[in-house]
């Protein structure tokens, strides 16, 4: 039978949205906003993160609307996804700009904005929107690699300067760290800034306590996939040995959703490889999981034996 044509354009929808919901998902009905920044323009390893956003929306479509940790169907919540931007013959500074436009235009509509990258270099533009909007707003990075270098190939607005970037403005505090040169050990050391390396949160048992201690009251989240070891998300730029696990990662996360406010997300760095398409799912899975908790962080618990929807 063929299909009218309004039957098949709510197909192609469905495909382009997270999660393929068609309902809960109109801009008017929804309580988050799902933004999509496919930028790679300054990747230093494997490519491919341009591809990030739209194998994570497709392989959402394929997660299972209802949660098995929070015994809920999250969605029901309202979850709008916006078309990808288009930063063709941008320059970075440009496309930074663009997506802190659209980050506003989610914030100022009071709806949450969870960004997907993309290389890292995009949650500079929806951090200093956030901040914009919380001015005593602490970043939580999580991430293999410091990004703090002022400046790598050329370029200030590398993926490899994103917290140097975003230090200019906001106060931040990194976790799951193992990779980072000479000099930004020393900045570390000369600026007392709060980056604890995966060695340091593994030898301490309070490493949660202390990192969740040193954010402020409202906090924005930057999620780079490569802070997961290389054997559950190999599908990153530039993967490293040694990172966090699910469990450990997704417990931490928890903690800080039910403790602090979050006015804003991003996950960044997927990078599809072939074979490899059970990291994507992953990180489709962890998304839909890190919306859960942030729909519950205004009952301020995240008790898994209770549906708090």
């Amino acid at each position: 039978m063929v299909q009218d044509k309004k039957t098949q354009q709510g197909a192609l929808g469905r495909r382009n949205n997270f999660l393929g919901i068609d309902s809960c998902c109109g801009w008017e009905e929804s309580r988050m906003v799902v933004l999509q920044a496919p930028l790679e323009a300054t990747v230093s390893y494997m490519k491919g993160t341009g591809r990030g956003p739209s194998a994570l929306i497709e392989a959402s479509r394929q997660v299972e609307h209802y949660d098995d940790e929070l015994k809920a169907e999250t969605f029901r919540n309202g979850i709008a996804t916006l078309p990808p931007m288009r930063f063709s013959g941008k320059s970075l500074k440009t496309c930074v700009q663009m997506i802190d436009d659209e980050v506003t235009r989610v914030l100022r509509a009071g709806k949450k904005p969870f960004l997907i990258g993309g290389e890292h270099t995009v949650s500079v533009g929806a951090i200093r929107a956030c901040h914009r909007n919380h001015p005593d707003m602490t970043v939580l990075h999580l991430d293999a690699h410091t990004d703090l270098r002022d400046s790598y190939e050329g370029s200030p607005f590398n993926h490899a300067c994103v917290m140097a970037r975003v230090a200019e403005f906001c106060p931040f505090v990194s976790a799951g760290i193992r990779s980072l040169s000479v000099e930004e050990a020393d900045q570390i050391s000369t600026q007392m800034l709060h980056v604890f390396d995966i060695h340091q949160m593994r030898s301490e048992p309070a490493w949660a306590e202390n990192i969740i201690s040193l954010l402020g009251d409202t906090i924005y989240i930057t999620v780079d996939l490569d802070v997961l070891d290389p054997s559950l998300m190999p599908a990153v730029g530039t993967p490293e040995p040694g990172g966090m696990g699910w469990r450990e990662c997704l417990d931490f996360l928890k903690r800080v959703f039910s403790e602090k406010k979050v006015v804003g997300l991003d996950m960044v760095e997927l990078c599809p490889l072939p074979g490899a398409a059970h990291a994507v799912f992953t990180a489709a899975k962890m998304a839909y999981r890190l919306a859960g908790y942030w729909f519950h962080q205004d009952n301020k618990s995240l008790d898994n034996k209770l549906s708090l929807y």
